[in-house]
């Protein structure tokens, strides 16, 4: 069983920055793929980015280029580098452990094992 707790949510202004943390426990963390998804009220959740066990990496389109995903398998950590923060990044961001496939592309497979979640606001 995985447990997952994210912090570092909160309120900022459009064009600044939070990092998001994910810690885990009660497994081998490092043999996990790790992803953060996200849900803004009244939409479905939807992936934001993704690193492999082996540290490959992989963003949405509407994040990539402002957002850095990292972890530290030694601390049973994953990171959300968040910069350039704009007002449609408000959500809830979700930390999920799974699996990872590459065949052509590198995929995600989200396994059962969610945390509760992290609020972060952008205002304008």
């Amino acid at each position: 069983q995985v447990q997952l707790v994210e912090s570092g949510g909160g309120l900022v202004k459009s064009g600044g920055s939070l990092r998001l943390s994910c810690t885990a426990s009660g497994t081998v963390f490092s043999v996990y793929a790790m992803a953060w998804y996200r849900q803004a009220p009244g939409n479905a959740r939807e992936q934001v980015a993704f690193i492999t066990s082996s540290g490959s990496v992989h963003y949405a389109d509407s994040v990539k280029g402002r957002f850095a995903i990292s972890r530290n398998n030694a601390e049973n950590m994953v990171y959300l580098q968040m910069n350039s923060l704009k007002p449609e990044d408000t959500a809830v961001y979700y930390c999920n452990a799974g699996a990872s496939d590459y065949d052509g592309s590198l995929t995600y497979y989200p396994m059962e094992y969610w945390g509760k979640g992290a609020l972060v606001t952008v205002t304008s």
